[in-house]
């Protein structure tokens, strides 16, 4: 019989999160009884290192807010998430911890099954752990992007038509739009859109936001982050089950 392992997901407000439920049915299917799955609300990321020695942890998730500000309490990190800048899966062992990124693989996965010849370039909404990944698989497929972000000098104040027509692929990385706000969408001048736009919507929970409906009407091919949310955890898994005694 393996040893028990406890592995779990950070964040903030993140109880509507999928990853309990999967890992939990993905243990029972491979009959691993002593492993288990747990949600941490973090109301700081400093609150990390507690955590960790307080339940034992093998391995976590991490997501909004903190793909970004949970790297200074890592002991290393993995060269893919040095590239991109955040993680959010995180192996421990032997009291030390080492930061990965699987959502770049996750993200990699839905772009190559949708994207057609005619995608040629991408317009992300929002700059924040997320869109880092997707920023680092598009330029490892060599497709030019621009970024709009409220700090940015392309904002959603200043976004207009104009430049969404100048994108093909437009991809959503904020949490706007999150169950329990359904209603809620990003300012975004859908007019813009056609049959010829792919439009991808990172949150999975709606299946099909706001944004994403917008998108719809205007005939665009649309998808949710559900494929990516599978296949991020499924690496997020290979990476924790590989782990040797030691990093």
């Amino acid at each position: 019989m393996s040893a028990e392992k406890k592995y779990g997901l950070i964040g903030r407000n993140i109880s509507y999160s999928f990853s309990k439920k999967y890992f939990t049915e993905k243990f029972r299917l491979l009959q691993l009884d002593n492993h288990s799955y747990d949600i941490y609300e973090l109301g700081e990321i400093s609150e990390i290192e507690e955590l960790c020695r307080a339940n034992g942890l093998s391995g976590f998730n991490v997501t909004i807010p903190y793909k970004e500000e949970i790297i200074p309490y890592l002991n290393s990190l993995s060269e893919e998430a040095v590239q991109i800048g955040a993680v959010n899966t995180v192996v421990v062992c032997g009291g030390k911890t080492k930061g990965y990124n699987t959502d770049a693989a996750g993200f990699e996965k839905t772009l190559l099954k949708l994207k057609q010849e005619n995608h040629q370039s991408a317009l992300i909404l929002g700059n924040g752990g997320a869109a880092k990944a997707v920023k680092y698989v598009l330029r490892s497929h060599g497709i030019p992007y621009e970024t709009v972000y409220r700090k940015g000098n392309l904002n959603f104040d200043t976004l207009t038509a104009e430049n969404v027509s100048k994108h093909s692929i437009i991809i959503q990385t904020t949490p706007v739009g999150t169950f329990p706000n359904v209603n809620d969408s990003v300012a975004f001048p859908f007019e813009a859109l056609s049959p010829e736009h792919l439009v991808i919507d990172l949150i999975y929970n709606p299946p099909q936001t706001a944004f994403l409906s917008e998108a719809a009407a205007r005939g665009s091919v649309i998808s949710n982050g559900q494929l990516m949310l599978e296949q991020q955890a499924e690496k997020a898994w290979e990476i924790w089950s590989s782990t040797s005694d030691e990093l």
